[in-house]
């Protein structure tokens, strides 16, 4: 195995896991900002409120976006099994 395709195996796992958690991480990125901006507006400071819409989000943009998450895993596993047929 040379350095390169080390490197390239490496590069393309973390593109892939990027890839796959970005739109949960975002979904719940832009909801909690979203209830954090309620929680000011309303001077309403409960640090449990902005759990359960995170997770229902989270869990809601899985279930949409599994198709999809899948599709990519399945190219990521291809690429990875035509990696070894060059690795020593």
């Amino acid at each position: 195995m040379t350095e390169q395709l080390a490197i390239e195996i490496v590069r393309e796992t973390l593109f892939t896991a990027l890839i796959i958690a970005g739109p949960m991480l975002l979904s719940g990125l832009v909801v909690g900002v979203a209830i954090s901006l309620l929680q000011s507006v309303t001077q309403v400071q409960e640090m449990t409120l902005t759990f359960i819409p995170k997770i229902l989000t989270v869990v809601t943009v899985l279930i949409l976006l599994a198709p999809w998450m899948l599709g990519i895993m399945f190219k990521f596993v291809n690429l990875m099994y035509a990696y070894i047929s060059q690795v020593n």
